[in-house]
């Protein structure tokens, strides 16, 4: 009995599993519209420019709450917080199919269910990277927040058939009424499971507590008081990886948004074989997300987070730099998606060295931080909807991939500000 007391249990890595999962149904709620898109404009007659307008709806919102998120997370916990938002956004995903057909008003409902939709999921990856600074050690939050964003690319992978299927069978509401029950059943499930601090779960052992408790000491104190919120708004750090993170988000919306559209109306391939090729850089993701956040692991242990968090981010936004600007001059629609697929699982190898650097540097602001970093990335998001197809339409559609490909290697230089060795947090003096 005593070998078994002392034999790690491994909850946070359940936890970690199921934040991917929660993470994969939020972007299935919010790729879904980039898959339907070509039904509704031709349902409401709206343009692709409108539509676009519609696609920033969802990253404005989602901008606007990171930061009142993250800051709900570290002051109600993230397993009621983000139990909250996916119940949430599993309603405004309903409501988006309930726009009646006819409407007048159209254009300005789906624009605001889908930014209510935003505000909901706002709270997704603050609330995680709040739970992570108090259950993962420092040393396996490559690994976990790899793990995490390879929900991102799952989700995003499965989306275009899963939608494309349903809609074909019956029509494109139907597939948001089957996210919205998705996101109901992984909040409660997450309800079920999670609790905000390990020495709170009943099912922890005593070797696992200690092995959390050793390898998050000193990173961050649980329980103490927020940061204040000009240390935040000074920190070059925090700059450096908001704007890195800018490039990042402006990026990887292009494929989120338009990549199943590029591939049906530029390229001229069918709904359903864009769907299967819409998989491949979404697939790319979510190997990459896992596989960068194990290399950052190894890298650090090696030879220090500056090479392993900093190095291995910049590494994967400049290749992403490359593989985009390349891929959209490519000859055949095959051959674009596969490059391009190559340029977002680059842009995702970086994924776990924002949330694990943004971890250690906000400790009980962790929350706070995080959203605060997100929200560059959202406000790239943004941008990308409703500026993508005005490029197009002016310069042609090789560029907008081309100013992607720039603000990757941005990114990649604004990597060089970083240091991963900072907490901004002071850890508590001995025997307070």
């Amino acid at each position: 009995m005593e070998h078994e007391a002392a034999r790690p249990s491994h909850i946070r890595w359940t936890l970690v599993v199921w934040i991917a999962v929660v993470g994969a149904i939020s972007f299935l709620d919010r790729v879904n519209i980039s898959i339907a898109g070509h039904a509704i404009t031709q349902e409401f007659h709206l343009t692709n420019p409108q539509l676009g307008w519609v696609f920033s709806a969802f990253s404005l919102g989602y901008m606007l709450f990171q930061i009142p998120g993250g800051w709900l997370a570290d002051r109600f916990g993230p397993r009621k917080i983000l139990t909250l938002g996916a119940l949430w956004w599993a309603l405004f995903t309903t409501l988006t199919a309930w726009v009646p057909e006819g409407v007048a008003a159209a254009l300005f409902m789906f624009w605001s269910v889908r930014f209510l939709l935003g505000v909901g999921e706002s709270v997704m990856y603050p609330s995680s990277n709040r739970w992570l600074a108090n259950w993962i050690p420092t040393a396996e939050r490559g690994v976990a927040n790899g793990i995490i964003f390879a929900g991102v690319g799952t989700g995003a992978a499965f989306t275009p058939p899963i939608i494309a299927t349903i809609m074909v069978r019956y029509g494109w509401r139907a597939s948001f009424y089957a996210c919205a029950f998705l996101g109901i059943l992984g909040g409660l499930v997450w309800l079920l499971l999670a609790r905000n601090r390990p020495d709170q779960h009943p099912h922890i052992s005593k070797a696992e507590l200690d092995l959390i408790t050793r390898g998050t000491k000193g990173r961050h104190a649980s329980g103490a008081p927020p940061l204040p919120w000009l240390t935040l708004f000074t920190s070059k750090d925090v700059w450096a990886l908001t704007f890195s993170y800018f490039c990042y988000g402006y990026t990887a919306y292009i494929f989120f948004a338009w990549f199943f559209i590029y591939l049906t109306t530029v390229r001229g391939l069918d709904v359903r074989t864009s769907s299967y090729y819409t998989m491949l850089p979404f697939a790319a993701m979510a190997v990459c997300s896992a596989g960068g956040g194990v290399v950052s692991d190894s890298v650090s242990r090696r030879v220090g987070l500056r090479w392993g968090r900093c190095g291995v981010a910049a590494a994967g936004l400049t290749g992403a730099a490359v593989f985009v600007a390349f891929g959209s001059m490519a000859q055949s629609g095959a051959a674009a998606s596969l490059i391009l697929a190559g340029g977002a699982g680059s842009l995702y190898i970086s994924q776990s060295s924002y949330w694990s650097v943004s971890a250690g540097l906000g400790g009980s602001s962790s929350g706070s931080l995080s959203g605060m970093m997100n929200m560059g990335a959202q406000s790239g998001s943004a941008i990308t909807a409703v500026l993508t197809p005005v490029i197009a339409a002016r310069l042609g559609w090789t560029w907008p991939f081309l100013v992607a490909g720039a603000l990757c290697a941005l990114g990649a230089l604004a990597w060089l500000i970083v240091d991963p060795d900072r907490t901004l947090q002071e850890p508590p003096a001995a025997g307070a």
